[in-house]
């Protein structure tokens, strides 16, 4: 340990409450919330169930937001959910999700996003958008955020925040104008994609609903990972968590309002791009290139963030001498470039691939579940909980303590496993492809620990 934490205090504390909460809302909104509005209209059939199927996705990202700041005050390593894994129940199940947030979850979703901006810059520039324009494009984004955030942590968080406030002025284009559309009649309720009006249904209804809702509300848990490089962490990651999640719950209510507003639950889940929808309604032809403006800076924002934030885990793997150790190296700004740079590659290997929307259908049934074994890692640490624990080197009394535990806690497990319920249910061949992806990490994991054993020996 005694070495990790010497690695540990080489990374420059260079970001403040601002920037964490400009990297919490960063992390979370993407393009998601541009397109996903649809998705839910076209699983739950009304006005009400909309609404509340993004209200209760705000509920558990909210819930998540009070576990990850009490976790977030307990220790300052960079890492996140590795490092709460890893104390509390075994390094075997930190690498397995870090070996999924590489090969899945992070790379994967950094991929698809990549070229969702490809396609809009080339709707934009009237260029046809075809596979191998936009994979092109695609990777030029990826590659030159892999430069910037190797330039420093400082360099890639004032892009990340630059980006942010971009995104923000342009949903708030997008709530403002689509307030002044006259609502659209109704033409009824949205066409429900389930079978049957009985309770089961339903629920498995709503149940599928917060599929897309917890994919958009996503992300909030990777400020965590940066936590050896923010100024005065123990109060400034909870804060920042807290005020995000929050200012993104707002933001998506607004957007789905406007939503229902202006296109009716109908319109709504007939259109595959609602928020075009809107400002064409308003605006006409300029609105669409507008909105269009803004889902283009949103996804290289979510892309920023990403690739500022994903490689301080595998950082923190090559510190526990369970990866490469020259990811654990750092470069004269110190940052974690070969970590940073095994993110891009990655990324922009599987955008050439083509095969993003493949991997990117896995990525809800794995989140999910170390979603609910984070929120697990409070019992285990509460109950260990000491004067000496190295996981409160601040004190009790600097950490943050989860309002309404353990019934707090344990609402935003249940719906994790709800929402884990429901992609297997709706989709179980992506969800055993996905178990299979973040289990195929265990075998490695016994190679790099066998092989620091005969390290150890020598």
């Amino acid at each position: 340990m005694s070495e990790r934490h010497s690695s540990e205090a080489h990374l420059v504390r260079r970001l403040g409450l601002f920037d964490t909460t400009m990297l919490v809302m960063g992390g979370i909104i993407g393009s998601g919330i541009f397109i996903n509005p649809y998705v839910v209209a076209r699983t739950v059939p009304s006005t009400v169930l909309i609404l509340g199927a993004w209200a209760f996705g705000g509920l558990i990202a909210l819930a998540g937001a009070f576990i990850y700041a009490e976790l977030s005050s307990r220790t300052s390593a960079s890492g996140g959910q590795y490092v709460y894994l890893r104390d509390a129940f075994h390094p075997a199940l930190a690498f397995v999700y870090g070996w999924a947030l590489l090969l899945v979850t992070q790379s994967g979703g950094m991929a698809a996003v990549a070229v969702t901006f490809a396609k809009y810059v080339c709707a934009l520039g009237n260029v046809e958008a075809n596979d191998i324009v936009a994979a092109i494009l695609a990777t030029v984004a990826l590659g030159a955020l892999t430069l910037i955030n190797c330039l420093g942590v400082r360099a890639g968080s004032t892009a990340q925040n630059l980006f942010m406030i971009l995104k923000l002025l342009a949903i708030a284009v997008l709530v403002g104008w689509g307030l002044t559309v006259a609502g659209t009649p109704s033409t009824g309720q949205a066409q429900s994609t389930s079978s049957g009006t009985g309770i089961w249904n339903s629920l498995t209804a709503f149940g599928a609903a917060l599929i897309p809702v917890q994919f958009a509300y996503g992300g909030w848990q990777t400020s965590c990972f940066v936590a050896g490089e923010v100024r005065d962490p123990q109060k400034n990651l909870p804060r920042g968590l807290l005020a995000g999640v929050l200012g993104v719950i707002a933001v998506y209510l607004s957007v789905n309002f406007v939503c229902v507003h202006a296109l009716g639950p109908g319109g709504l889940a007939q259109t595959h791009t609602p928020a075009s929808a809107v400002m064409r309604l308003a605006l006409g032809e300029t609105g669409a290139r507008i909105i269009a403006i803004g889902i283009a800076v949103s996804t290289v924002g979510f892309l920023s963030q990403s690739m500022l934030t994903a490689p301080r885990v595998y950082f923190a793997m090559a510190e526990d001498r369970l990866f490469f150790s020259s990811l654990a190296k750092l470069n004269r700004a110190r940052v974690p470039a070969f970590a940073i740079a095994l993110q891009g590659a990655l990324a922009i290997a599987i955008t050439l691939s083509g095969r993003y929307e493949q991997i990117l259908n896995y990525v809800i049934s794995v989140d999910v579940i170390f979603f609910a074994l984070t929120a697990a890692t409070v019992f285990v640490f509460r109950r260990r909980e000491k004067p000496d624990s190295p996981m409160l080197k601040a004190g009790p009394a600097r950490t943050f303590r989860i309002p309404g535990h353990p019934f707090t806690t344990v609402f935003f497990i249940l719906a994790c496993a709800g929402v884990a319920f429901s992609t297997a249910y709706r989709y179980p061949q992506n969800s055993a492809i996905g178990l299979g992806i973040m289990l195929s990490g265990l075998p490695v994991y016994l190679f790099w620990r066998t092989r620091q054993k005969l390290s150890d020996a020598q």
